[in-house]
């Protein structure tokens, strides 16, 4: 049956998102999970995935702008195309496999495979994830796993052509220079490790399909898995190349512990209800660690006080409403509220320089740029990265910034010299539906402004009540470096600026 593919619901604050890019074209093939399309809101770029499997059809081009609920595309029955490694012809492949292919032959040599220095100032590295099993045929530069540090994940090339003898399992943490691994390095093609049954002639080729996408959840099933507290390591996926899909997702169960801990005769059940209080432990990764370490030294090692504020939305929305169209359409890129908030905020800090500083031992250390960190929260933990010289970029430049690097954050591919070196910071918990929250700062930084949902609120206004968009604003600073008079004072010209957005474009 036909199945309509509507816009989805991105975030509390957002009504409507452009089409940035479509990965299908009208009339191919899709398999379900198989991501079609790019969407892109004023705040990020999200992936749309297919509900099934059929024929595409699309109903909205690229560059439109669709409210949230739009029919988007149609996805219809049909067959999707098996490809070469899943037609599995009977005829030939006995003789793929059979003892008389010509088999690789060993060097005798072992590739001893160590934790690369990924970075000067990282000294160990935790296994995230292995992408081959121990004895698998691998290939020179083949990805083989992941390895994830306290700042970011690497992807692990193999060293040489030959069968995988893996050291150190999943969650495994090394120092620099540890022993990963060693491959048994081959010469010729591939040898065949696992003999199979005369009974299964179609299972080879699954197991040696095992790609990237191998116990990846699509972002539809990671949601689901999150909600049902299971590891994406614990669902067997059916998806291609092993991904795990919403189906797989929505099937899949909470498993019981092994043992199960039986009450004394004599003690009443705590709950008569029936229902369940299995536990489960998984060991905190690098960098949620060192997340962990940083906001308890702030916490510990700074004077932190915050201070609130509301600004009216409605002038910047009128104006982003005016002019978004010819925006996108003359610089490729949306136009929202981060931009308008960063400009704003690079002004304020070159009038309140100690909002913008930090301190180093007993020296403060002023800076005449503006290096502003975007908190960005993802899968795997927050990440911050960095806007270069965001005083001397244009507004177009800024929203391209931010694509840019929530598209990597997202993806976890950014680098650390693009999460390092911030001077000021802005974190959005709008976009979660957050309305008043008190932000920590980021270290070494001085200060760090919230952002907040934006909700309509009766407001008087020259003596007369009327409803406005509002949002409260909340700047956290360190009161050794930055006073009272500034922190307060910081956050009104930001608010002024927001509710005068002319002020930003004439620079007064």
């Amino acid at each position: 049956m036909p199945q309509q593919v509507k816009v989805p619901t991105v975030g509390e604050s957002i009504t409507e998102v452009t089409i940035a890019n479509w990965l299908k074209k009208d009339g191919d093939v899709v398999k379900m999970d198989e991501v079609i399309a790019e969407l892109e809101s004023d705040k990020a770029t999200f992936e749309l995935t297919a509900p099934q499997p059929g024929v595409l059809k699309i109903a909205k081009q690229k560059g439109e702008v669709l409210p949230i609920g739009t029919v988007i595309c149609e996805i219809a029955d049909g067959q999707v195309t098996t490809t070469a490694s899943e037609t599995k012809p009977t005829t030939t492949q006995p003789t793929t496999l059979s003892p008389s292919s010509q088999p690789m032959k060993s060097t005798g040599a072992i590739k001893e495979m160590k934790v690369p220095a990924v970075g000067e100032s990282i000294t160990e590295v935790t296994i995230s994830t292995w992408l081959k099993k121990d004895g698998d045929f691998v290939k020179l530069d083949e990805v083989i796993a992941e390895v994830e540090s306290d700042k970011a994940t690497f992807e692990l090339p193999a060293e040489a052509n030959g069968i995988l003898r893996i050291v150190a399992k999943e969650k495994t943490t090394l120092p620099i220079g540890g022993l990963i691994c060693k491959i048994e390095v081959t010469e010729g093609g591939a040898i065949e490790t696992k003999p199979t049954t005369q009974t299964s002639t179609t299972a080879t080729p699954v197991t040696n399909n095992t790609s990237y996408a191998s116990g990846t959840p699509s972002p539809a099933a990671a949601k689901i898995l999150d909600e049902k507290g299971l590891a994406a390591n614990q669902v067997a996926g059916s998806g291609v190349g092993g991904r795990i899909t919403k189906e797989d997702a929505v099937k899949a169960q909470v498993s019981k512990p092994a043992e199960t801990k039986v009450a004394p005769a004599l003690t009443p059940p705590v709950i008569t209800s029936g229902g369940g209080r299995n536990e489960r432990r998984e060991k905190m990764t690098s960098l949620r660690k060192t997340i962990a370490k940083r906001l308890v030294g702030v916490k510990n090692e700074t004077a932190m006080l915050t201070t609130f504020n509301e600004v009216d939305m409605k002038p910047v929305m009128d104006l982003r409403s005016r002019y978004k169209e010819q925006f996108k359409e003359k610089y490729g890129v949306g136009l929202g509220f981060m931009s308008f908030f960063t400009k704003a905020v690079c002004a304020a800090l070159k009038e309140f320089p100690a909002v913008n500083a930090s301190i180093d031992k007993d020296e403060i250390v002023y800076h005449d740029y503006c290096d502003v960190s975007v908190a960005v929260s993802t899968p795997r933990g927050l990440v911050v990265p960095v806007i270069r010289n965001a005083e001397s970029l244009s507004m177009n430049q800024i929203e391209s910034e931010i694509v840019r690097l929530a598209g990597k954050a997202r993806d976890g591919k950014l680098s650390i010299e693009e999460m390092t070196g911030g001077t000021f910071t802005i974190t959005n918990g709008g976009v979660f539906g957050s309305m008043l929250s008190t932000p920590i700062i980021n270290a070494p930084q001085s200060a760090i402004l919230g952002m907040h949902n934006i909700v309509e609120r009766p407001i008087a206004i020259k003596g007369e009540v009327v409803i406005r968009p509002i949002m409260y604003l909340a700047l956290s600073y360190d009161h050794r470096i930055i006073d009272g008079r500034e922190s307060v004072s910081f956050l009104v010209r930001v608010k002024e600026m927001l509710e005068d957005p002319g002020r930003l474009i004439l620079g007064v």
